[in-house]
């Protein structure tokens, strides 16, 4: 059961901040998944309450876009607990400037998702540091409200939540499985399940085909990074590597930045009372990256904290879509992957 508090997230996660003043019912119900351990986290915890007396000393986390919001504070938290991280930011500038701002050991490095030869040579930083990963957090993105754009003939908002990231994991996947118990953690969202297009991924719409809806992108590029999880999470079976995707909640961040400006006016005026802060909104991808409850849990969805079953139509554990999803990704980013 959702609580009153959750209930108003939820409704505002499926119709955005313009329906504050009404909550239709959930297409979906979302239920705690038992078959998998359970921890005594919920969503209002926070980033420091579920990495409270673990010790990172000697661990290795990635996080990319640490400048602000709940990568900032994922970034503060692992760094505060001992871990040494990379921080990535749009900019080498951006990403020191908030490596400066916390205590811990960090090293920025730039990464432009936009951009796969900023990837790959993001990459490439962070291969010259010859550290194994023991967390790669992939949380950068946009948000919903991005205009429509190719970028080397993709949607835009697939190729920087989707597409960047599925290079850069390639990438840094041999540091990954190096690590005593390396864990991969991709940033999806409800609206990946909520608000995607009727068949889900729509393959012959990843170029601007046909009509442009910024929601639908947006969950369908969310879709991807939970279909991006499963299929690695196929393929790392045989490793001590494991693969998860995260709902971090409905966070009070800057990434409505780009929403028309009556809807950052609303979500200014009652985002305090119904979205969670960005030390709650960090914490499930903080928990998932660190706790010794899910050491061998992998190909999972998790939602405030906790692993999750989703009823209702929807196409997060879908292996078919998945591994199309993979094969495709190979040909759009061909000459970018090792």
């Amino acid at each position: 059961m959702l609580n009153r508090r959750n209930f108003i997230r939820y409704s505002v996660a499926t119709t955005g901040v313009t329906s504050l003043s009404s909550c239709a019912a959930p297409r979906h119900t979302i239920t705690i998944d038992d078959r998998l351990p359970v921890g005594p986290f919920n969503a209002d915890s926070t980033a420091e309450d579920v990495t409270n007396g673990i010790d990172l000393t000697g661990k290795v986390a990635l996080v990319t876009g640490c400048t602000s919001g709940i990568g900032f504070e994922t970034m503060r938290v692992l760094a505060l607990r001992g871990a040494h991280v990379i921080g990535t930011g749009r900019t080498l500038e951006k990403a020191q400037s908030a490596c400066a701002k916390i205590k811990g050991t960090t090293t920025a490095v730039a990464l432009e998702l936009s951009d796969l030869h900023s990837v790959v040579a993001c990459a490439n930083s962070v291969k010259d540091l010859n550290e194994p990963i023991d967390m790669l957090i992939l949380n950068a993105g946009v948000g919903s409200y991005t205009k429509f754009g190719l970028i080397n003939g993709i949607e835009s908002i697939f190729h920087i939540n989707y597409l960047g990231h599925f290079v850069l994991a390639n990438h840094l996947l041999p540091l990954v499985e190096s690590a005593e118990q390396g864990r991969i953690v991709h940033v999806g969202s409800r609206m990946g399940y909520m608000s995607v297009p009727d068949v889900g991924i729509d393959f012959d719409n990843l170029k601007g085909e046909k009509d442009y809806d910024s929601e639908l992108a947006y969950g369908r590029s969310k879709l991807a990074n939970a279909l991006f999880s499963l299929e690695l999470s196929k393929q790392l079976k045989s490793t001590r590597t494991t693969s998860n995707v995260i709902h971090p909640g409905f966070v009070k961040t800057n990434i409505a930045r780009s929403a028309p400006a009556f809807m950052r006016i609303a979500f200014d005026m009652f985002g305090s009372v119904i979205a969670k802060t960005p030390a709650q909104g960090a914490a499930t991808q903080s928990y998932v990256a660190t706790s010794a409850l899910l050491s061998t849990v992998s190909g999972a969805y998790f939602e405030d904290c906790n692993p999750v079953k989703i009823e209702g139509e929807n196409y997060v554990f879908d292996e078919a879509m998945a591994r199309k999803l993979w094969l495709l990704s190979e040909e759009m980013s061909e000459g970018f992957l090792i």
